[in-house]
């Protein structure tokens, strides 16, 4: 499970984590707001067009039109006591957690604060230690994953080259983090439903084909990889296949009680479906009026989980006829994820 990078150590080296996610704005202000959106938007793996297209179009548009509603919705989950965002502050709790339970622990975004140079700096003078990167993403993608995961690798290169880590690879299919997910949705089974949604985070259809060929200079199978193709180490659509199965089978329940969909697409280019919206104003008609829906893309509630699904998602399906709607929260820091944290952390 644990991708090797330079891990040349002797027996009195220490392991030092870096937990990885993807940010939030510094807070709801408009301008914090749109200074988050520009860092992401011109990540040439989130928009990926020529540079100087890419800008343009982000900053000169996407950006203008869209801060102020970001902003506004932003300030629906800003927590005024500890002035900070849930994204954030679930993920500082975890890596506490894992201080606490013996294991150097500390937070960074890709976008926004802390950062990983605010979490690196500290660590450049110090002698025999060893990062072990865990991105909190849990599936491959372009534009989450990879993402965080190169942009650490290339600041670890900048500030200090000498400290040798490891990368741990995606733990969609890990037994830890599907036990911690089981746990987690089970109590919520006890009570009648009609199907468990689980809701993944959307990329465009064409980043399956761009990641392998850029990853691994393949091309992606038409329809989808199996678990034989050399493709599926990198492609999303397999993985949230995966962790569906495996859910499934560890809750022991029918395929017809569980569904996956996919939530936050924008922009007019085709994304992975079903689409999530379109399936909570469908599923009242076809009989399903009672469900369940978490999101097992992300670790911690965001604004992706909190407002899109908790609370619109919620609005879609009542209003199409629905008659219960109960959203499942992240793992965030439950003790049953931290522990599986460790068990993930301590492979070699």
């Amino acid at each position: 499970m644990t991708e090797r990078n330079r891990t040349s150590v002797s027996d009195s080296t220490e392991e030092v984590v870096l937990l990885l996610n993807i940010g939030s704005p510094d807070s709801p202000a408009e301008e914090d707001v749109a200074r988050f959106l520009t860092s992401f938007l011109t990540d040439k793996r989130i928009i990926p067009l020529p540079s100087p297209l890419r800008h343009l179009l982000v900053r000169g548009l996407i950006v203008p039109l869209r801060k102020k509603r970001s902003a506004r919705i932003y300030r629906t989950i800003w927590d005024k006591d500890s002035r900070s965002f849930p994204l954030i502050r679930h993920t500082k709790a975890i890596a506490q957690a894992l201080n606490t339970a013996g294991k150097e622990t500390y937070a960074a975004m890709r976008y926004g604060r802390p950062s990983v140079e605010e979490a690196l700096l500290p660590l450049r003078k110090r002698q025999n230690i060893r990062l072990t990167i865990l991105s909190l993403l849990p599936h491959y993608a372009m534009s989450s994953y990879e993402t965080a995961v190169e942009h650490c690798r290339a600041e670890i290169g900048r500030l200090c080259p000498d400290i040798p880590f490891r990368v741990i690879p995606p733990f969609y299919a890990h037994e830890a983090y599907i036990r911690a997910l089981s746990e987690r949705i089970r109590p919520y089974l006890q009570t009648p439903f009609d199907k468990l949604i689980l809701s993944y985070h959307g990329i465009p259809q064409n980043h399956l084909d761009r990641t392998t060929r850029q990853t691994l200079g393949l091309h992606h199978p038409d329809g989808c990889c199996t678990a034989d193709d050399p493709t599926a180490s990198v492609c999303y659509l397999y993985q949230t296949r995966q962790t569906t199965t495996l859910l499934r089978q560890s809750l022991g329940l029918r395929e017809d009680q569980i569904e996956e969909a996919f939530q936050s697409r924008f922009g007019h280019t085709e994304w992975l479906q079903p689409y999530l919206a379109d399936r909570l104003a469908a599923l009242p008609s076809e009989g399903v009026r009672r469900v369940l829906i978490t999101s097992p893309s992300f670790v911690c509630d965001c604004l992706e989980t909190i407002e899109e699904v908790a609370e619109h998602g919620k609005r879609i399906f009542m209003q199409a006829g629905g008659f219960s709607y109960t959203y499942i929260s992240c793992l965030n820091e439950d003790g049953v994820w931290i522990e599986s944290l460790r068990t993930i952390l301590q492979e070699p």
